[in-house]
């Protein structure tokens, strides 16, 4: 209540809270605050020993975050803020600066100095004021700062070190959160530091003390933040994954095992400093083993999880949907904010430098329809491709992903009444190579476009040439070949619903009664709260959509097809046997 004279002042102004900490979010939402978020990227690198007072310290660091903030958003954001929050908490013991530690050891550096002690939590505010200029051109700022005493109970080594392993220590200055395990009395965590001026705490991460939520809240709550943190950090696990296949990094330590960061640096002609940075991160997403030979100097080698999936010559590689994803898929969701509002595909931004070059790549619109995952999207690679590059690129993510699923859906189901089969928009034939594997006593056609068909020798080693034939053709034109059954796989859900009756129909039609019809999709949950990868695919914002498993049934019983089996494989597609009634 005593805020809302400054809050109706603030109606109609864009302000910017210069962070992404949860509390402080918390603190300014429980005042009535309406603001956007977004955190800094001022690096904390200011050299203390400038500063007379902790308190300074973290003030100048608040400033320099909100500035930060102030000055990029104008360019990155096209959008220029009234004013600007920013803030910085630090503790500080016996005249030392304690921020967030680096590891345990710093962590347990820390606590240890805090043990039985008082010391003093300061809070740095800076409120930029960016419609305010003096003369100099700079903002206006308004500073100031909270600081709290705290005292610490005497701390043993076993309550230390069962604090530290609980992992919270590591992301909070000074070591620890008044409003976590850090106050919760017994054994799972440190007694509770008590503020001891009556003032209002850490201002950074939790107000007062709340002791009462108990430590079982704050384990619940940990757990929520850490699965927020993994999802907000999920694009970056991506780049690396699909940096470190670009390089070709799994493909060198697979030649040269146990090199350590200068050896990979060299042979990528990469810099040390980046190449370090990116094997860590392989190494924290376990992409990549590392041992420590008497030298000191860590040595990298490839998990059993990248030799299966990250090799080119993996029987199982994903190179191919990998490089799909990254050229393809991450241009397209970058622009997702745009979809969402428009409530359409987004390539030409995503893509395209001038109006024009949308489709100078020669390739066959209709040929993409047939794609495996968020089709369309390789509809705009750039003009500097040329128009065979693309499709062969093209062609290696939808085989990439195939070698992965196709085996489980040849498998899904007795076929052995079908003695020939028919794979439509089937492109490299990889699933109709795991069907004539599994059933050998069937014949697999592969009916797909002619620019597609003419690719073929760039993937022709793995198919059995006896049983697995390609025939050109447009499925939504020409005839079908005749087939006891036809396979649609990860083909319907790029279609509008008038194209896919279309199709169906002329499915239908070369369909005799006893017939079948093998559908490979990813069957949504009846309640479409699952599973994530489709939901996710559905955002390309293409003109199919995904279908659960009877909506699907539903779909192709108005055309006479009868379910027979649904199999929820456990990979990455499902599958569906009908029969032709």
């Amino acid at each position: 209540m005593v805020l809302n004279p400054v809050i109706s002042k603030l109606a109609g102004k864009l302000v910017v809270l210069a962070s992404a900490s949860p509390r402080r979010l918390e603190i300014l939402r429980n005042a009535g605050l309406r603001f956007e978020v977004v955190p800094s990227w001022f690096k904390e690198t200011l050299d203390k020993r400038l500063f007379k007072a902790p308190h300074q310290y973290a003030v100048e660091t608040a400033k320099q975050k909100a500035l930060e903030v102030a000055r990029r958003m104008p360019c990155n954001h096209l959008k220029t803020p009234d004013i600007v929050i920013g803030a910085d908490t630090i503790v500080s013991v016996d005249g030392v600066i304690l921020e967030k530690p680096r590891d345990k050891q710093d962590a347990y550096r820390m606590l240890s100095s805090l043990s039985g002690k008082e010391h003093s939590v300061f809070t740095g505010v800076a409120v930029v004021l960016c419609h305010e200029k003096p003369n100099d051109g700079d903002y206006r700022i308004v500073e100031f700062y909270e600081e709290t005493k705290v005292k610490f109970a005497d701390l043993s080594e076993d309550m230390l070190w069962e604090y530290i392993d609980s992992g919270e220590p590591m992301d909070k200055a000074g070591g620890y959160g008044i409003q976590a395990l850090g106050s919760c009395d017994g054994d799972a965590a440190p007694s509770p530091p008590t503020p001891v001026d009556g003032s209002s705490g850490r201002a950074e991460e939790t107000g007062p003390a709340t002791a009462s939520r108990g430590c079982e809240d704050s384990d619940e709550a940990g757990k929520d933040l850490a699965k927020i943190i993994q999802l907000m950090d999920g694009f970056k696990a991506s780049k690396a994954l699909f940096t470190a296949c670009k390089l070709g990094v799994f493909d060198l330590l697979q030649r040269r095992p146990a090199s350590d960061a200068a050896q990979v640096a060299l042979q990528l002609e990469t810099s040390l400093k980046g190449t370090r940075r990116l094997l860590e991160a392989c190494l924290s997403l376990q992409l990549l083993k590392s041992t420590i030979p008497d030298c000191g100097t860590p040595a990298y080698e490839n998990t059993e999880l990248s030799k299966r999936f990250l090799l080119s010559d993996a029987p199982s590689s994903l190179l191919g949907y990998v490089a799909h994803c990254d050229d393809s898929v991450w241009p397209l969701f970058s622009h997702l904010e745009s979809a969402v509002r428009e409530g359409a595909h987004q390539h030409r931004r995503a893509f395209c430098s001038k109006s024009g070059d949308l489709f100078q790549v020669n390739i066959p619109i209709e040929r993409f329809k047939y794609a495996l995952d968020a089709n369309a999207e390789l509809l705009t690679q750039d003009a500097a491709y040329s128009s065979r590059e693309a499709k062969l690129k093209f062609m290696k993510a939808m085989h990439s992903i195939a070698q992965v699923t196709g085996r489980a859906v040849a498998t899904a189901f007795d076929l052995s009444a079908f003695k020939s089969a028919c794979d439509l928009g089937g492109c490299t034939g990889t699933m109709a190579v795991e069907m004539a594997r599994a059933h050998p006593g069937m014949s697999v056609t592969v009916f797909d476009l002619a620019a597609v068909v003419e690719m073929i020798p760039h993937f022709q080693s793995s198919t059995p040439q006896d049983r697995v034939t390609f025939v050109a053709g447009d499925f939504f034109k020409d005839a079908l070949p005749k087939a006891d059954l036809y396979i649609l796989s990860r083909i319907l859900h790029d279609w509008s619903d008038e194209r896919v009756h279309f199709l169906l129909g002329r499915i239908a039609d070369a369909c005799t009664p006893g017939r079948g019809l093998l559908l490979s999709e990813i069957f949504l949950e009846r309640s479409r709260t699952g599973p994530s990868r489709g939901l996710l695919q559905a955002l390309s914002m293409g003109d199919g959509r995904q279908r659960s498993a009877d909506e699907y049934a539903l779909l192709l019983k108005s055309h006479a097809f009868v379910v027979s089996g649904i199999k929820q494989t456990g990979d990455l597609l499902d599958a569906m046997l009908c029969v032709k009634v």
